[in-house]
């Protein structure tokens, strides 16, 4: 088969079999991506829901930091209390800036004697920037990982799928971290995803990464799964896309992760953009993030806005992710909505197409979380 033209695309170790697996293949944060494999993007899903999904994310930026310093360093930048992570625990959290917006989001882990950071793939040349200039001048070394792919085997059949390579994997619970031996090859291995389902994200070498992968997928229980369904997981999950739900423009605060800060950094700030964050923290905001249900069968996309009436009234938000849920057979939604209107049950109307269209604020999650805790 002749090779297509992807221009300037990135492609992950995995390409190939991506497209040996009848994937459709687009561009995404620069990467030519399996959107979705044969099963197409709604049957991706359930199966995800149901047994488990295997996902290339091997597009995700992958650093090392070490050094002395490293703790007191990198919690000027990220309002986690990175101090108190734990060898083989892991951390969500983002960078702040000057105003207490939101840079990226990102995952931190403890091993051994280093943090090993995963930040988006849009957002990775911009995020090593930021980390050069505020970590390098307190001695703290910063190793790009360029051998290594990262794949995500997600659902409630992860753990009995992977225990049969290694069966240690059953002991980790949600957020631990491990070396694991799969198929011989060192993995980096945290019992994580971004699907709200049970599951492993593995960074493996880029040399044993195929083999690994039809492996996983020789297993009945195990699917391809592309970025299609990774989408509407991770919304139905609750969970933010960094440029849809957050932005340089958005705090932790609005977008309800403050629970990602710790009590210490809530309590004694000293990272970028504090005042602000602390300030809102004590005064509260103008505006949160919310779910959002759609009434009726149709889908209320990003951009969509919100309205306090059917006819007039005024904007008071916006839907910042928006798709069909498979899981709950319905239209899901979050966006941000001025304060006084983002108590749940709040009767809103997204104006799509010209119509306004009734939308309800709901608590978030709609699919509750499958973590081993």
């Amino acid at each position: 088969m002749a090779q297509e033209d992807h221009g300037d695309l990135k492609e992950t170790v995995l390409n190939a079999l991506h497209r040996e697996l009848g994937a459709k293949m687009v561009p995404f944060a620069g990467y030519d991506m399996p959107v979705q494999y044969g099963l197409g993007v709604m049957k991706e899903h359930l199966h995800t829901r149901a047994a488990a999904g295997l996902f290339d994310v091997s597009h995700m930026g992958q650093v090392i930091l070490r050094g002395a310093g490293l703790d007191e360093a990198l919690e000027r930048i990220v309002p986690v209390d990175i101090a108190g992570l734990g060898v083989g625990r892991q951390r969500y959290g983002y960078f702040t800036n000057d105003s207490g917006g939101i840079e990226d989001d990102l995952m931190v882990a403890r091993r051994d004697d280093h943090l090993f950071m995963v930040v988006n793939a849009s957002r990775r040349d911009h995020d090593l920037g930021l980390m050069r200039a505020a970590l390098e001048p307190a001695g703290v070394t910063i190793e790009v990982i360029e051998d290594r792919a990262l794949v995500a085997l997600q659902g409630p059949q992860a753990e009995d799928v992977l225990a049969g390579l290694a069966p240690e994997v059953r002991d980790m619970t949600f957020m631990d971290v491990a070396t694991v031996t799969l198929q011989g090859a060192e993995c980096w291995v945290s019992r994580s995803g971004y699907t709200g389902e049970d599951g492993f994200e593995i960074s493996v070498p880029n040399s044993a990464a195929e083999a690994l992968c039809r492996t996983l997928l020789a297993d009945e229980r195990v699917e391809p799964i592309g970025l299609g369904a990774r989408d509407s997981l991770r919304l139905e999950a609750g969970l933010c896309l960094y440029g849809n739900d957050l932005d340089s423009g958005t705090s932790p605060v609005e977008a309800g992760l403050t629970w990602a800060m710790g009590k210490r950094r809530r309590t004694e700030g000293g990272f970028t953009g504090d005042s602000e964050v602390l300030k809102q923290l004590a005064q509260g905001v103008d505006r949160r993030r919310v779910g959002l249900q759609p009434e009726g069968r149709a889908p209320m996309r990003a951009g969509v806005p919100l309205f306090d009436a059917e006819d007039g009234g005024a904007q008071v938000g916006e839907v910042t992710s928006g798709g069909f849920g498979p899981s709950v057979n319905a239209p899901v939604a979050m966006g941000y909505v001025a304060d006084g209107s983002s108590v749940e049950g709040t009767r809103l109307w997204g104006e799509v197409r010209g119509k306004r269209l009734a939308v309800d604020v709901v608590r978030l999650p709609f699919v509750p979380a499958g973590f081993k805790r």
